[in-house]
């Protein structure tokens, strides 16, 4: 197992003071370590490094006369930079005591740090070893950030427990800050739980990229008005105790940010996007979260790959002042109350200048087609994004249905621009070949005129075998289709029912290089 993500010991203190808050710490235990392996999918990788390089592997072997010689010396201190940053950081440090030529490339060199690196092999996970281990690779840490004057291109704490030694993270962020960091990756190992983020965080002025994960955000509320991110561009918040108005505080101070990613932050109840930079949003486990594009004149993506509500009410997504907006999902009637500009979209709410977002060309929707309130929502989401030419379409399954949904009811709901004018591919996920669904599969069919591509999934193990899921399909071969052009592609996902796909998707979300991130399936 990665040692990054590896089982999470408490000591006694710890598992007491959750027992009196009716916590079990064994399930916390458990379910910290999940949450923590899902966080670790999120982190960006470090820059390739050689785990294999040694620093014999700089020089030739003796002769046959037995002298050594040492070529590799000799070659340009542009080029030898280029060795000292691809080796692990130990390594790299171990190289200044070579000489002192090797010594000034070392100082000059843009450092990569990973913490993981300075881990020794086969390391345990008993809490007495993960502490011994730790205090090695924090004593290591130090050593480097004191004897390297920067800059440091890239830094990875993520195996470390900070909290064993108060000041020492504060420490390392105000050296960070001085000499320079470009992209920091910072991660409680995680207990406390609501461990702090040490103000000196804020002198950090050098970052490009940053990601933060299991901390307490510090409180802005008293910062000093020159405090910002003037070079910020990528920003990670991973189950971060962050409030509202330290989040709209980050989003200010960061005039060039692009991509913002937020998981499973339980505190932050409104994302409040107001930003002339930011191109992407990805949200992961949105708790309890709403959503509001107030003015974003540049963003192009907005991605909720999961949600939840822990009291069942629906939360808000916002679309106001958005003129890039051009890829928007995962949108979900059970879930989502949509409101676009200051109009909330209800079942029969008329498409107007007012209520739609003309500039979406790709949409992904998730919905229950054996519950009636979901499907009669459908058209009216759908009606708001009158251009959409690329949609995916996830069918949720429910042990209720309520109500019957028919051909009938799909052409009752009257006509759906996107759908007649302009979408091109269609992806339907999580087939099961339930009557809701085969409805509107061919209400599509016998509306799309310029519909190219029906793509058709079902989880892994739905059907017996290929002939059943063929024969549920049979059904839309019936109807009229619209669109003479059209194919039909039918075929089994690697995935199982539950799977989480955003592991697959994530870093599609913010490559912009990648037209449609949803489109997971290779050809696609």
């Amino acid at each position: 197992m990665d040692p990054r993500v590896r089982a999470f010991p408490m000591d006694a203190a710890t598992q007491a003071m959750y027992r009196e808050h009716g916590m079990d710490p064994v399930t916390l235990e458990s379910d910290v370590t999940t949450a923590m392996t899902f966080l670790h999918y999120v982190l960006p990788s470090p820059p390739f490094v050689s785990s294999r390089a040694a620093l014999s592997a700089a020089f030739l072997p003796p002769q046959d006369d037995g002298g050594g010689v040492d070529r590799i010396s000799g070659l340009p201190e542009e080029l030898l930079r280029n060795i000292v940053s691809r080796l692990p950081a130990k390594d790299g440090a171990r190289t200044a005591a070579l000489s002192c030529r090797w010594r000034r490339v070392w100082l000059s060199t843009p450092l990569v740090l990973v913490d993981a690196d300075l881990l020794p092999a086969g390391c345990g996970s008993s809490l007495r070893v993960e502490r011994a281990h730790a205090q090695r690779v924090e004593s290591a840490i130090t050593h480097i950030l004191d004897a390297h004057p920067g800059p440091f291109r890239f830094v990875h704490l993520i195996s470390c427990h900070m909290q064993e030694t108060p000041g020492l993270l504060a420490r390392w962020l105000q050296l960070l800050a001085v000499k320079g960091v470009r992209e920091l990756m910072l991660v409680n190992r995680p207990w406390p739980l609501d461990m702090a983020l040490p103000a000196t965080f804020f002198g950090m002025a050098t970052l490009t990229r940053l990601y933060l994960g299991t901390l307490a955000f510090p409180n802005t509320a008293d910062l000093p008005r020159g405090v910002s991110f003037p070079h910020l561009r990528e920003l990670g918040l991973l189950g971060m105790a962050i409030v509202n108005r330290d989040m709209d505080f980050v989003l200010a101070r960061s005039p060039v940010l692009e991509i913002l990613c937020i998981q499973a932050n339980v505190l932050l109840k409104w994302l409040s996007l107001v930003s002339r930079s930011l191109r992407c949003v990805q949200i992961i486990e949105g708790i309890d979260l709403n959503i509001v594009v107030k003015n974003a004149p540049n963003l192009e993506r907005v991605i909720i790959w999961t949600s939840s509500a822990r009291d069942g009410l629906h939360r808000i997504v916002k679309i106001g002042h958005a003129p890039a907006l051009s890829l928007l999902g995962y949108l979900e009637p059970a879930r989502h109350l949509l409101e676009i500009g200051n109009t909330i979209i209800k079942a029969g709410t008329k498409p107007s200048p007012s209520t739609t977002v003309p500039s979406v060309k790709i949409l992904s929707l998730r919905v229950c087609f054996g519950v009636r309130n979901d499907a009669k929502m459908l058209p009216s989401f759908l009606r708001c994004f009158p251009n959409v030419e690329r949609l995916h379409l996830e069918s949720n399954e429910t042990d209720e249905p309520t109500g019957k949904v028919n051909n009938k009811f799909w052409h009752e709901a009257g006509d759906i621009e996107c759908i007649q004018s302009h979408l091109k591919l269609m992806v339907f996920y999580a087939f099961r070949g339930e009557r809701g669904e085969l409805s509107f599969l061919k209400f599509v069919l016998e509306s799309a005129r310029m519909l190219t591509k029906l793509v058709i999934v079902f989880c892994k193990g739905s059907f017996a075998s290929m002939d059943e899921a063929n024969s549920k399909v049979k059904p839309l071969f019936d109807a009229r289709w619209a669109s003479r052009g059209c194919s039909l592609v039918l075929f089994e996902s690697p995935l199982e029912t539950g799977d989480d796909k955003w592991v697959l998707n994530f870093e599609r979300g913010s490559d912009f290089s990648t037209t449609d991130p949803f489109a997971w399936l290779h050809h696609l």
